[in-house]
C-alpha cells in the first residue's frame, strides 16, 4: 500500500503512525534507523554463521540456521492464513518457540503482539478484540493453568475470533503448533517489509484504566539495540540471562533482538528461581542480566548463600520499580567484575536513561537513574517546582510511533513531539536523572505495571464494597504492593482472599489483586468529589 504523509503522521503498510520527517532523517543519518529488518539480519546470520547458538532453552540450543529455517517455514504457514500486516499474538513463557514466532511474523510482514501469560479471560478478551488478532499462540498448560480451556471461553465471546495455536501439549479443538509448522509452503511469496512499518504492539496499563496498545516499528527497536550496544558494554559472544518475561519490552529485546543485532546468546529462564539462576550464570558464563529490584535482591542473596561472586557477570541493569541505592552499592561491592546500575524507561520510550556504566560512575549508578542515552529529555515544571525539576518529557529514535488508537495520543505528547511520561524527576549535576515520584497513578510490583483504576472499576461491583481506592505502598521485596482502602457496604468486610477470588472469578489476572486491605469509614475527597490518594498514601505510611 502506498505511503501517505499528513501533518505529523504517515501511513505505512496501512497503519497511521506519528512521524517527524526531520527527526527520521537524523535517525537514518546517525545509523540508528536502517533500511533492513531483523528478518534480513536472520537471513544474513544463517548464511555467515549457521552454527552460532542464538538461544538456549533448558537443554535445547537453537542456532542461526535452525531459527531461520523454522521461522521461514512458519512465516509461509502464517501467510496462508492471514495477510501481511495482520496481528499475531502470543501468551508464552520464555520458550524458544516464541522467538520462532516473533521472527516468522517479521518475515511475513505481520505485527507481533506479546501478551503476558499471567493474564486471564477478562484482559485477554479485551486485547484480542482491541488489536484484532488473527493468530494467537498459547501453551497447552503452564503453571497449573489450562490455556486451551481459557481460549475456548475467550474466542467464543469474540465476533471475529483468531485461530488458536497450541504449543507443547494437546491442542484440543485448536491447531497444534507442530502441525502448523509443517504446513509452511514456500510457494507462498514473502513480502518486502518496510523497516518503518509497525512490527510490535505491546499493551500497557494507564491511569484511565483501559490498557493502551503501544506501537513500535522495526526501526524504533533497532535504535534501542544500538543504544544498548553503545552503553551496556556488550560484545559479540556475550550471553544474556533472560528471566524477565518475553512479553515485556525488556525481555523481548534481550531474547529476540539482541542475539541477531548484537551477536549475543539469550539464555531463557521459564520460571525465575534465584538458586537456578546462580547455576545457569556459572555454567553458561552469562555476562549480562536485567530485571526489576526483586531479581537483583534475590540473585545477590542466592550468590551469597552459594559463595560465588559470579566473575563472568559484566553488567546488571536494574529498573522497573523503586531501586534502593543501598542495594546497588551492596551488589556492586559483591559482584566485583560487574557494573550494577539503575536505569529508567517505559514501554513507550524504552531505556530513556542508560544508567551509569563508566568506571568512575559508581556513586551515580546507585544514587541516580543514570544519564540519558539517545533520548532527549526535558523536565517540565509544574506550579512552584524548583528549577531543574518537573515532569519527564522524552523523545528519541527508540520511542513509540503512537498508540493503536489515535485518540489515546491527545494528552500523551507535547507540541514538540515529546512523550509526557507522567513521572517526576530532577537533574543532578546537569547529567543524571533522578526519578522522585509519579504523576501517573500506577503501581509497579515486581516490575509489573498495575492500573489501580482498572481494578477499582471491577471491585466497585463487589457486594460488600461501597467505595474503594487502591494505592501503592512501599514494599522492600516487591518494590510496591497494592493496598485496597475500602468503605464497606453492610456489616461484613472483604479480606484479601475474598477480593482475589472475586477477581479470579471474573477472569482478572492474579497479579492485579490487592495484597492488603484497609477498612475506613470514608475516603478523603476534595470539593469536587475526587478521591485524594496522596492523603491515603500518607496516612498508610504514617500507620505502617
Amino acid at each position: 500500500m502506498p505511503n501517505e504523509i499528513t501533518a505529523n503522521r504517515k501511513t505505512i503498510s496501512g497503519r497511521s503512525i506519528r512521524w517527524d520527517e526531520a527527526r527520521a532523517a537524523r535517525a537514518y543519518a546517525e545509523g540508528h534507523w536502517i533500511h533492513q529488518t531483523l528478518a534480513d539480519a536472520l537471513q544474513h546470520a544463517a548464511k555467515k554463521t549457521p552454527d552460532r547458538v542464538l538461544l538456549i532453552d533448558d537443554n535445547q540450543r537453537i542456532n542461526c540456521a535452525q531459527l531461520h529455517s523454522q521461522a521461514t517455514q512458519l512465516a509461509h504457514a502464517m501467510l496462508s492464513r492471514a495477510h501481511t500486516g495482520s496481528v499475531v499474538s502470543f501468551l508464552l513463557p520464555n520458550w524458544h518457540e516464541a522467538a520462532v514466532i516473533y521472527l516468522a511474523a517479521t518475515i511475513a510482514g505481520m505485527v507481533v503482539n506479546p501478551i503476558l501469560p499471567s493474564l486471564r479471560d477478562h484482559d485477554l478478551q479485551f486485547i484480542l478484540k482491541d488489536v484484532n488478532t488473527r493468530l494467537v499462540f498459547v501453551p497447552a498448560q503452564f503453571r497449573q493453568h489450562d490455556y486451551v480451556e481459557m481460549l475456548n471461553r475467550v474466542v467464543a465471546q469474540l465476533e471475529s475470533p483468531p485461530e488458536v495455536v497450541v504449543l507443547r501439549g494437546d491442542a484440543g479443538p485448536h491447531t497444534a503448533y507442530n502441525a502448523l509448522l509443517q504446513q509452511g509452503d514456500d510457494s507462498t511469496g514473502l513480502p518486502l517489509v518496510n523497516p518503518d512499518a509497525v512490527r510490535m504492539v505491546l499493551y500497557t496499563s494507564g491511569t484511565t484504566g483501559r490498557p493502551k496498545g503501544v506501537l513500535h516499528t522495526h526501526n524504533t527497536l533497532h535504535a534501542l539495540l544500538c543504544q544498548i550496544r553503545q552503553h551496556w558494554l556488550v560484545e559479540p559472544g556475550d550471553k544474556f540471562l533472560v528471566p524477565s518475561p518475553i512479553s515485556h519490552i525488556g525481555g523481548s529485546i534481550y531474547a529476540f533482538e539482541s542475539p541477531l543485532l548484537l551477536g549475543t546468546t539469550a539464555v531463557l529462564m521459564e520460571r525465575w528461581d534465584a538458586a537456578e539462576a546462580v547455576r545457569i550464570i556459572e555454567s553458561e558464563r552469562c555476562t549480562h542480566m536485567a530485571g526489576a529490584t526483586p531479581f537483583l535482591q534475590q540473585l545477590l542473596n542466592a550468590c551469597e548463600t552459594a559463595g560465588t561472586r559470579q566473575p563472568s557477570l559484566k553488567v546488571f541493569i536494574c529498573g522497573g520499580a523503586s531501586v534502593p541505592p543501598s542495594l546497588i552499592r551492596k551488589a556492586t561491592d559483591y559482584f566485583k567484575n560487574a557494573v550494577v546500575t539503575r536505569v529508567y524507561g517505559s514501554t513507550e520510550v524504552p531505556v530513556t536513561t542508560v544508567g551509569a556504566t563508566l568506571a568512575n560512575e559508581t556513586t551515580p549508578a546507585a544514587d541516580t537513574d543514570g544519564r540519558r542515552g539517545f533520548a532527549e529529555i526535558k523536565l517540565v515544571g509544574h506550579g512552584s517546582a524548583p528549577p531543574n525539576e518537573g515532569e519527564v518529557h522524552a523523545r528519541g529514535p527508540q520511542m513509540l510511533v503512537g498508540y493503536l488508537h489515535q485518540e489515546d495520543e491527545a494528552a500523551s505528547f507535547d507540541a514538540e513531539g515529546y512523550f509526557r511520561t507522567g513521572d517526576l524527576a530532577r537533574m543532578q549535576d546537569d547529567t543524571y536523572l533522578v526519578i522522585n515520584g509519579r504523576a501517573k497513578d500506577i503501581i509497579i510490583r515486581n516490575g509489573e505495571n498495575i492500573s489501580p483504576k482498572e481494578v477499582e472499576d471491577i471491585l466497585v461491583g463487589h457486594p460488600q464494597i461501597a467505595e474503594i481506592a487502591i494505592v501503592g505502598v512501599a514494599d522492600s521485596k516487591t518494590g510496591e504492593r497494592a493496598c485496597a482502602v475500602i468503605v464497606i457496604k453492610g456489616a461484613d468486610a472483604p479480606d484479601v482472599d475474598n477480593l482475589r477470588n472475586y477477581l479470579k472469578a471474573l477472569g482478572v489476572a492474579s497479579f492485579k489483586a490487592p495484597e492488603q486491605v484497609a477498612i475506613w469509614d470514608a475516603l478523603p475527597k476534595n470539593d469536587a468529589g475526587k478521591v485524594l490518594k496522596h492523603q491515603i498514601r500518607a496516612t498508610l505510611a504514617q500507620n505502617a
